[in-house]
């Protein structure tokens, strides 16, 4: 098994809900965010559509951990936190995880966070599921593709919230799962391809 997300930047509009959506339900601290959306222009842009310079628009590309096959994270973190499981997800156990951020210098994709400081939050209550994880000072989170979610049957947060339903998800080892079915026949790419990571986001122009 590999789960995976494919995101087709030509449906997105970069609304951020799917920021919004991350942000909220993992009841993430003020200050951290676990994705972000790229904005794309200019002749080399994967996302952008037309040509350069003239009739160009921008595209937006939802960035968040790339769930990789070869994990430069994992291979870096000194105290087993940085993980990847059977599932192909990659997650940070914090009660291994010693903030000593080796991890965050090797993700080439800047996704990772360090919570610098005691968390604080807009609120004196969470915002996010009953189930969210807990977020301590002096560790490092990122998108876990929503793991506690994910233990009751219910797909990622971003992908409930998208309102341009320009999200799939699915298994990638299965070729009758939505995801594989989804990007069949379609031009796709990954970020960051010269790294070797053979991230599990793939993205549809």
């Amino acid at each position: 098994m590999r789960l995976a997300m494919a995101i087709d930047v030509g449906k997105c509009i970069g609304c951020k809900a799917c920021l919004v959506a991350c942000k909220s339900n993992n009841n993430l601290p003020d200050g951290v965010w676990w994705s972000r959306v790229d904005m794309n222009e200019g002749q080399d842009a994967e996302a952008a559509v037309g040509t350069y310079p003239h009739d160009l628009s921008i595209g937006f590309v939802p960035t968040t951990c790339q769930h990789c096959d070869r994990a430069p994270c994992v291979a870096a973190c000194g105290t087993g936190a940085s993980q990847k499981l059977e599932n192909g997800t990659v997650i940070i156990d914090p009660e291994l995880c010693m903030g000593c951020q080796s991890c965050i210098v090797a993700c080439p994709y800047e996704v990772r966070v360090f919570i610098d400081g005691a968390p604080e939050y807009q609120t004196d209550f969470p915002l996010g599921d009953e189930d969210a994880p807990a977020h301590e000072e002096g560790k490092t989170g990122k998108c876990d593709f929503c793991a506690h979610r994910l233990a009751r049957g219910a797909e990622p947060a971003c992908m409930e919230l998208c309102l341009a339903r320009c999200r799939v998800w699915g298994d990638l080892d299965d070729p009758q799962s939505d995801i594989s079915r989804y990007i069949a026949g379609k031009e796709t790419f990954s970020l960051l391809e010269e790294e070797g990571t053979s991230p599990s986001t793939v993205y549809i122009r």
